[in-house]
């Protein structure tokens, strides 16, 4: 019964997104508003664990969802409107060249031998009188999400899709253009590199000796966090179940499941919000029909 109320919400949620599509681009600027509204959360929580930082995952996604409005037209409705946005996404972001760790790439070798080797002892206090407990939440939050950028990117996807948004290997096969089976077993060994790297070196979600208040001075002199920005501490944060409900529409949840709590999502920043209002005010929704 409850597995027929699922199946039931989603082929209403379909035909609703459905509809709305139809709306927009007949040139129902309501209609869009309401579709970009759905999944901007989405879309920036899905840049910042493929990206790394706040700032890149704010560029990427309003790249993004002007891709998506422009090319509203092309939605056919094969699949949900969720993984139609969620495919637009991740092309995007796995060619994305303009973030730092783009420039600068990171590997568990060297993140491994920093925690081993850096000399966190002689680093004097830079905390500026942010007290330390609030710099090392900050510094935990930035830090297992940077070590993402460990992954090639494939495989960084992968791991997000799987473990932060729990997605279907059969959907995130077809987002990722491979084969439910080989998804699930590319989900597998990454899942299991990461919490072996978790369980080797970090004392916050493994047994690791690595302790985030510990290197908060080493961090803030190496320009890992900055007392006077720390965006994780100030994004509003949202509840899991609310990311979840967003994307519901991609039917069942699969059963490959491990608790990453670093996983947390995150309200779009306003400044996101601002400039996708600004082009939705001045646009021609002939360009949405037309493209």
């Amino acid at each position: 019964m409850e597995s027929m109320d699922k199946k039931t919400k989603c082929t209403a949620a379909n035909q609703e997104m459905a509809a709305l599509v139809e709306q927009a681009t007949a040139g129902d600027k309501k209609a869009l508003e309401t579709l970009v509204a759905g999944v901007q959360d989405l879309v920036f929580n899905f840049s910042l664990r493929m990206l790394g930082t706040f700032a890149d995952a704010e560029d990427a996604t309003q790249d993004i969802l002007l891709k998506m409005i422009t090319h509203l037209s092309s939605f056919r409705g094969d699949s949900s409107f969720t993984t139609w946005v969620f495919s637009i996404a991740s092309n995007h972001l796995k060619n994305y060249k303009k973030h730092m760790f783009a420039h600068f790439p990171l590997s568990f070798e060297y993140y491994g031998d920093d925690i081993e080797n850096g000399k966190i002892q002689d680093v004097p206090d830079l905390t500026q009188n942010v007290e330390k407990d609030i710099l090392a939440e900050e510094l935990k939050m930035s830090c297992t999400n940077v070590m993402l950028q460990c992954l090639d990117v494939e495989s960084r996807c992968i791991f997000i899709l799987g473990t932060m948004f729990k997605i279907d290997s059969r959907i995130a096969g077809d987002i990722l253009e491979m084969s439910p089976e080989a998804y699930r077993q590319r989900l597998s060994r990454v899942r299991k590199k990461m919490a072996d790297f978790l369980g080797q070196y970090c004392g916050e979600y493994g047994s690791g000796r690595c302790k985030c208040k510990d290197r908060v001075n080493y961090a803030i002199q190496s320009h890992r966090i900055n007392p006077q920005q720390m965006d994780y501490m100030t994004a509003t944060e949202i509840p899991v179940e609310t990311m979840m409900d967003v994307k519901n529409v991609m039917e069942d949840i699969d059963d490959l499941s491990q608790d990453f709590s670093f996983c947390k999502p995150y309200q779009s920043p306003e400044h996101t919000k601002h400039l996708i209002q600004e082009f939705l005010d001045s646009t021609q929704f002939s360009i949405i029909r037309e493209s």
